[in-house]
């Protein structure tokens, strides 16, 4: 397994990304520049990580959305590569057009950092794999802009189409409003796009991918890419 960890101006999670995906899966992560044009020979799972791109000028994700690393990656998941925009790069996935919808400023209206409960809508995604369906995890989430937003008819598709990956949820499970930290709709923590292979997610795996960080619970997440890619599911 081999993982392109994609950086740009202002990245601060890319060292989490390449270590979490390398040394879970006992594959292989190197970082790529934003400025490159390629991304490495044989890439199975490239990764967008958490930060601050750009510094978040004009709108959070919008300038990295048009750097030149992101033609590559956008052939590279038109062509079913398994692309994962994590936090910041959730948000550059929405501005270029490989998700729906938009993430906004927190309902609270500042930043919000801690762990929280997610239940697993999706357990037949390559991130998912390892996962069951409706089990509830622990993974922090650090944003400011991570409320999920997308015009009705758009909400409408994403739950007709089973594509809402994650939610946020209480202790047991429950979708609550008081389990939801930022104001998503329908306390979306993570979506797909039609096909699965491009999944954004504000909580960040790679934060809970061992027990001396506080929690593994997001270690699922590359193992579950591994497996997929050694069923030959490419």
């Amino acid at each position: 397994m081999k993982t392109a960890v994609v950086v740009f101006p202002g990245s601060n999670c890319d060292q989490d990304a390449v270590k979490a995906a390398g040394a879970v899966s006992g594959g292989s992560a190197v970082t790529v520049w934003h400025k490159d044009s390629a991304l490495p020979a044989g890439t199975d799972l490239v990764i967008l990580p958490g930060g601050f791109s750009y510094g978040d000028y004009l709108r959070s994700g919008a300038m990295a959305a048009n750097s030149a690393i992101m033609n590559a990656v956008i052939e590279f998941a038109n062509k079913g590569g398994l692309v994962l925009g994590i936090c910041n790069g959730f948000q550059i996935l929405t501005e270029s057009r490989l998700l729906p919808g938009a993430l906004l400023q927190n309902d609270c209206q500042h930043f919000v950092c801690k762990p929280v409960t997610l239940r697993v809508e999706r357990a037949d995604l390559p991130f998912t794999l390892d996962y069951k369906k409706d089990e509830i995890v622990t993974i922090p989430i650090a944003h400011g802009e991570g409320r999920y937003y997308v015009d009705p008819e758009g909400l409408k598709v994403l739950e007709g189409e089973g594509r809402v990956a994650f939610r946020y949820c209480d202790a047991c499970g429950n979708i609550t409003a008081e389990s939801n930290p930022n104001g998503a709709l329908n306390n979306i923590a993570g979506i797909v796009n039609e096909r699965g292979n491009v999944l954004g997610l504000m909580p960040h795996p790679e934060r809970y991918s061992e027990d001396l960080l506080g929690g593994s619970d997001g270690a699922k997440f590359w193992t579950s890419v591994k497996k997929w890619l050694e069923g030959g599911r490419r």
